[in-house]
Parts: C-alpha cells; structure tokens; sequence
C-alpha cells in the first residue's frame, strides 16, 4: 500500500504540473509546442480541400515581373489605375482589396524633372511652362490613380511596425474603434511603434484601408489574423475584416461581450465582433484563426498581366471579390501556414474574408481555459488513483482509453461547436503518467553484468554491452581489419577560452562539455576512443558489429550540436563563454583493437580513413560549418538530408573527395530548407562551370534568404577571387588544403 501512495502522489504532483501550464501560470514550450502541431493535423484534417471562386487572387506572379512593357515592381501608378479602371468597368469587379503598399510617390513620368527646370534653366520661356502645366494631368501618375480609386469599393493595405526604430509612414484609415473602447477589458494587444502605408491623396481616395500584419506564432506560423490592432489607443481594422465591411456597406464594429448572467463575477473576455449581420469570433488577443480551405490555391488565381492584357474572359471576374497581392518568391510576401510552408500571404486574407462570410469560423473564446483545466483535473487524478492499482496490461489498456476518450472529446467539439481545445496538455499528461508507473519498478543491472561493463564500459554504450554480456566470447580486443566510421570533434579558440578562466572553473567546464558530448555518443552506440584535450574521437561499428555505424555517427553528430545549444545556456549562466564545435566524420576501412605498449594500451582505431576524418574536422571552420563528412560516409546515410559543400584536396592525398553538411533527417527538414539546398546546388553547378555571374548572383539571393549561412559569403568571395583570377579551362573545381 505504501508503494501505492508513492506513486499516487508522483501522478497527483504531475497532473498538478500540468493544470499550471493549462491555467497560465507558467508556460512550457514543448506542450505548446505540440498543441501547435495537433491544431495543424486537425484542419488539415477536416477542411474542405474545395476551390472558392467568389474570391479571384489577381496574383502578380513571375510571369507578369517578366513582361517588358510592365517592367519590374512597382509598376507606374498609371499601369495600375488602367488595371483598376478595367476591373471595374469592363471585367465587373465587386469590389478589389491590395495586399501591397504604394508607399512612395511615381515620378517615371518625369513631372518633377520638367517642373525643376522651368524654375530654373527655362524659367525665362513661358511658352515651356504653359506646356508642363497642360501636360501635368498627364504625367501625374498618382493624381490619375487617386482619380480612378475615388467613388470606387477599393481597399488599400499598409502595416504596422514593431521595430524599435520604426517611423510613421504615409497615412493611415480613420480608426475603426475609438480610445477607450476596451477600457478595463484583458486583452492582449500587441504594441506597434510604426508603420508603413500609402500615400495620403491615396489614403484619402480609397473606400476604406486594412493592416495586414499576421499574427505568428512563436513556431513561425501564420494560424491567426488580428482583427484589430491597437496603435496609439485607438484600433485599426485588419485588410480582411475592411473588405467584408466595404460588402456590407461599412456597418460599425461592435465588440461582444456574454451576458453578466451566464459567467463568473469579474471575466471580462471579449469574446465576439459584431459587424452588420455577422458574428466573427475572436480570442484574447482579438484575433481569429485563419480558416484554410486547403493548400496553396483554394482560389482562383489569374496573372494581372492577363488582366492588362484582355487575356481574361469577363466572366471570371464578373460580380467577383478581388484581391490584388503576390505570389513571386522575390516581392517577399510569403508565409509559413499550417497548409504551406511558403504560403502567399495574399490567399491568407481570401481564407479570412471567406471564413466571414461563410460564417465558418473556428473560436477560442477565455472561457477554453477553464475547460482545459477541469479536463486535466478530471483525467488526471481518476488515472493517478486507478493505475497504480492495475497490471501492466490493464494499466496500459485504461490509459489508451483515456487518450481516445479525450481526443474524441476534442474532436468532437472541434467540428460540432467549432471550438479549438488544446489537446496536448490532455495527451501528454496521460503518457506521462502511464511512464512514471510502468518505470517506477525499474531494477538495477545483475552483478555480472557489471563485471563485463568494466571491460567495454569505458568505451561502449550500456545498450552495446548488454548485447555483448549474453555471448562475451564473441567479442575480444585483438586488432582486425573492419569497415567502420570515426568521429573527430574539437572546440573552436579553446586555448583563448582556457586563458579566460580560472583552473577551477576549466575543469568544471571541460568536465560538463565532455560528459554532455559523450553522453550523446554513446546514446548513438558510438564507442569512445579517447579525449585529446577538448578534443573527442569516437567510432561506431566496433566491438559490436552495426550495419548502420555511418548513421549512427551522423546522427550522432547532429544531436551534438544540438545539445551544445543547450550547453551554451547554461554556460552563459555561470558566466563562461561561448563556444563552438566543429565535427569531421568519415567511412572507410580501418585498424580495430587494443594497441600501445607495454605501459599502456588503449582500444583504438587507425588508419587512412581515420586520418580523413581528422582531416575533415580541420577544415570545418574553413566553410563555416558545424559538420563535415565524407562521400564514403554519405554514400552509407540515404535518410538524412545532405548539403554539398566543395570537392577538395587535403594534404597528404592526390585524389579529392566530395565533402558534405548534414542538415537533418529527411521528413524532418523544412521544405523551405530543401527548397534552399535545391537553389545551392544550382549555384555550385554555376560556379563550377566558371559561370562567375549566375554563380554569384545565386549565391546573393541565398544569402538574402538566409543571412546565417557563413558557407554563402565565403564562397562569395571565391567567386570574386577566381573573377580576379581565373583558374583556366581545365580547372576541376577543386579547393585544395595544403596544411592538415
């Protein structure tokens, strides 16, 4: 019984853990985390997968970038009058909404430079200025387009900035709410500095004028729009909500508020936004959950080069809701979504304006939060009391019940009462709990076991050595030939970092570095060869034979700079400096066994392939990478996505190898880091085949959407050397290192 209690109250503390993350009190990213995924399964799951066509997308696409006469963006403020004017008034447009910002004023058409000189060289010919003034109608690009937007449903787009150093830019609407509005409410709106919006004759021309500023998640995507936003006390509609409005012929906003009645003395969440006949749910923070059709192109797309070139039939556009906005990865303008992970943030406002008006809105009212927490309370303490006193089969059959009776739970009101509940919190404490019960028996290794361990066990995982310990005359330390992969690892500048601390502190900090790394190694099934220093060198394949020694190795090098990342925080804490690794791993045949003398021996290995490895690690700080393998190891490793970084020569050997960066495990990698790696590739090619301008133009662009990556500048600047001087026609694109 006394056990009993022991692990009643292990699953009472936990469940109480639990109820402080779902209650606020403190926040655990990983549960957060977690929620965020099962919010993306769940919608990908249940939306409709249908294509909208009350919503056409007037997509200024690569295709119109690339026609001459349009030239690049921005087009002349006179191309887009003529396009507004014939959405109107030969295609029939309901109504076009601009997910862009005409922030600056169009002078292409010279206006300013004729002007300046009839004030100055020709100030004494009148005749040229009564020509500029008749021609001024004319050339004045912006004065044509505010004409052209003016008695017409056009909404304009701008942003709000958070930066520190942001300015006000342009003009924005009048207020859709006044100062005061939500006086005494706790809504957390998030605080903007700036921003960034048209020019005012627009601003004062257009219908009306919506932010388009995401909300984003601290995972990086787009789940929800924020209707309003808060920018020196008064609130400002989102581009979404002004085109619905502009539909409705502009009814007011009326925030909503339950009864006193129905909640508890003191909650003060808005829960609602009235506007005309719809009801649009809203959270704490005033936002709303985006409600994805599908993927990329839900709607119709059509190139606005097609629009200004009456290559439209009229009927696509007839009676239609237009949305004027982009899809060209160079104008910037997408977004990491739950259906995408670069999702033209364009569709984002189509889905909201459908959602509106559909009606068809997901809602997370405060009141969630209550729920979540009488759930957690609920399951959590009927499993903390009954499993302790079940089998292991009927503990493990009761807690499946458990997580299919709230997920069905959450199923359930997710498509009945279109309310998101947070799932994960639910889930994870039922594992949690089912874990600590099944582990609280857990017994300690038998005495000959131990015995084995120290034989192997300064050097093999307790995983290797269980294996070796049923059939121990198997395994030996004599020296035999085997294809197996290293591992070298070496801490970048240690000798300065060494110098900055005091002898006490450098062992606590080599000790916590070391044991970290090993830690990781061994988890892998690597064998620990020996410390030099700061320096590490490991090897997987040997005592025990593994087929997949070059995954292990890889992975493990992988894992290894992920847990430095969780080093670095600590060491930061105790004021120690920061540090960097650099890791070489390479394949091939190598010498295994106990080697040395008579003083002292040590199970190693040695070899070519080994001092490749060696090699590899060296020369990571020359591309600025945390990681390189060789084309041996790369050939062995099919599920971990690889970059190319060089074909080079090290010292010692005449024939150059193709070395390689892990990046992560294929299906784990963004599909915009393959779509990165896709772009590198093409610019290797370039810079290989001597195509210095492509190479470096590639290569610009990489960097822009990635200024982290040092391997860009770096060849950068090769491109510049070899543009110097060029390394001639039989050049093989080989970088060659002659020191070790």
């Amino acid at each position: 019984m006394k056990q009993h209690i022991i692990r009643i109250s292990l699953g009472l503390l936990l469940v109480l853990a639990f109820v402080g993350h779902a209650g606020r009190f403190y926040q655990v990213g990983f549960i957060n985390q977690v929620d965020n995924i099962i919010y993306d399964a769940r919608l990908r799951f249940t939306m409709p997968g249908t294509v909208d066509d009350r919503i056409v997308i007037l997509d200024i696409d690569e295709k119109s970038l690339a026609v001459p006469e349009l030239g690049r963006w921005p087009w002349g403020r006179d191309q887009i009058a003529k396009l507004v004017e014939k959405l109107f008034d030969k295609y029939g447009v309901l109504i076009i909404g601009f997910d862009v910002v005409f922030a600056e004023p169009d002078n292409s058409s010279g206006i300013k430079v004729l002007e300046q000189l009839a004030r100055k060289e020709f100030s004494g010919i009148p005749q040229f200025a009564s020509q500029i003034a008749q021609m001024r109608p004319q050339l004045d690009h912006d004065g044509t387009f505010a004409k052209v937007m003016k008695g017409r449903p056009v909404v304009l787009g701008y942003y709000f900035s958070s930066e520190d150093d942001a300015r006000e830019s342009g003009a924005i609407p009048e207020a859709t709410l006044p100062a005061g509005t939500f006086s005494g409410r706790n809504i957390a709106f998030t605080s903007w500095r700036g921003f960034g919006s048209n020019l005012p004759e627009f601003q004062a021309s257009a219908a009306s004028a919506g932010h388009f500023n995401p909300f984003i998640d601290f995972d990086g995507v787009s789940r929800r729009v924020p209707l309003l936003a808060e920018f020196k006390g008064k609130y400002y509609e989102a581009l979404s909500l002004a085109m619905v409005r502009a539909l409705l012929n502009f009814p007011p906003v009326v925030p909503g508020y339950p009864p006193d009645r129905f909640v508890s003395k003191g909650y003060s969440g808005l829960e609602w936004l009235e506007v005309g006949p719809l009801r649009i749910p809203v959270d704490d923070t005033v936002s709303t959950y985006v409600p994805y059709r599908g993927g990329q192109r839900s709607f119709p797309y059509i190139s606005l080069s097609d629009v200004y070139f009456d290559k439209v039939p009229a009927e696509k556009l007839k009676g239609k809701i237009a949305l004027i906005g982009t899809s060209a990865p160079g104008l910037l303008d997408l977004r990491s979504t739950p259906v995408g992970s670069t999702y033209p943030g364009v569709e984002i406002h189509a889905n909201m304006i459908a959602g509106m008006l559909d009606r068809n809105l997901k809602q997370k009212p405060p009141y969630i939060l209550g729920a979540e927490v009488m759930l957690l309370i609920l399951f959590g303490v009927a499993l903390s009391i009954l499993v302790p006193f079940l089998s292991p089969l009927r503990a493990t059959l009761v807690s499946l019940l458990g997580v299919l009776l709230l997920t069905g739970f959450n199923l359930g009101v997710w498509s009945g009462a279109a309310l998101v509940l947070p799932l994960a919190s639910g889930l994870l404490m039922i594992v949690s709990l089912f874990t600590i019960n099944m582990a609280y028996g857990y017994f300690i290794e038998s005495r000959s076991k131990r015995q084995f361990t120290e034989l192997f066990g300064q050097y093999v995982p307790p995983e290797l050595v269980d294996k070796m310990a049923k059939n121990p005359e198997q395994y030996s330390m004599e020296g035999k030939k085997e294809n197996l992969t290293v591992l070298f690892s070496d801490v970048r500048g240690f000798t300065t970092i060494s110098e900055s601390l005091e002898p006490a502190e450098l062992a606590q900090f080599i000790n916590g570095y070391l044991t970290s790394m090993s830690l990781v190694i061994r988890n892998n099934r690597g064998t620990l060869d020996k410390y030099i220093g700061d320096a590490i060198m490991a090897f997987w394949g040997a005592p025990v034979e593994d087929k997949e020694h070059a995954r292990q190795a890889v992975i493990s090098a992988l894992m290894m700079q992920e847990e430095l990342q969780n080093l670095q925080a600590e060491f930061k804490a105790r004021g120690w400096p920061d540090i960097k690794i650099g890791i070489g791993v390479n394949s091939g045949d190598m010498t295994v066994g106990d080697m040395g003398s008579k003083v002292r021996k040590a199970y190693t290995v040695m070899g070519d392939a080994v001092n490749l490895g060696s090699r590899l690690e060296g020369i990571t700080k020359q591309y600025g990478v945390g990681i390189l393998v060789g084309e041996e190891t790369r050939k062995l490793v099919n599920d971990v996505v690889f970059r190319e970084v060089d074909k080079v020569r090290v010292k010692g050997k005449d024939e150059p190898i193709t070395i390689y960066e892990p990046i992560g495990i294929d299906g784990a990698v963004d599909k915009s880091v393959t779509d990165e790696i896709r772009l590198w590739n093409q610019a290797l090619k370039h810079y290989r085949s001597q195509d210095w301008d492509q190479a470096e133009l590639q290569l610009i662009n990489l960097q822009r959407m990635n200024p982290g990556c040092h391997l860009y500048p770096i060849y950068i600047e090769k491109v510049a050397e070899h543009r110097t001087h060029p390394p001639g026609a039989g050049w093989d694109g080989v970088t060659k290192f002659e020191t070790k």
